[in-house]
């Protein structure tokens, strides 16, 4: 399997969208700081995730997510996640 993932920074409250093969050990790879881009940004939580069977669809969904389109209908799909906790609204996915 190969998944798409955001986590939610709790401490600078920006959100961070990824791909992987293994969830579990990519999560823990960001969290036990080896991953550069968020070794800064931590704790980090896993709000969401999409498995997918085939790398290129993973990584053309990342790819979407990350535009302005994909960031939009985020928006619209974890409304309530983002009502309850703090966020920046200019935060890249």
């Amino acid at each position: 399997m190969f998944y798409v993932y955001i986590l939610h920074s709790k401490k600078d409250g920006q959100l961070y969208t990824g791909f992987a093969n293994n969830l579990k050990i990519r999560i823990k790879k960001h969290n036990d700081g080896f991953v550069r881009a968020t070794k800064h940004r931590r704790p980090l939580y896993l709000i969401y995730y999409e498995a997918y069977l085939y790398e290129s669809d993973a990584k053309r969904r990342e790819k979407y997510l990350k535009g302005g389109n994909g960031k939009e209908n985020l928006k619209i799909q974890l409304k309530d996640y983002f009502l309850k906790n703090e966020w920046k609204t200019n935060a890249s996915l």
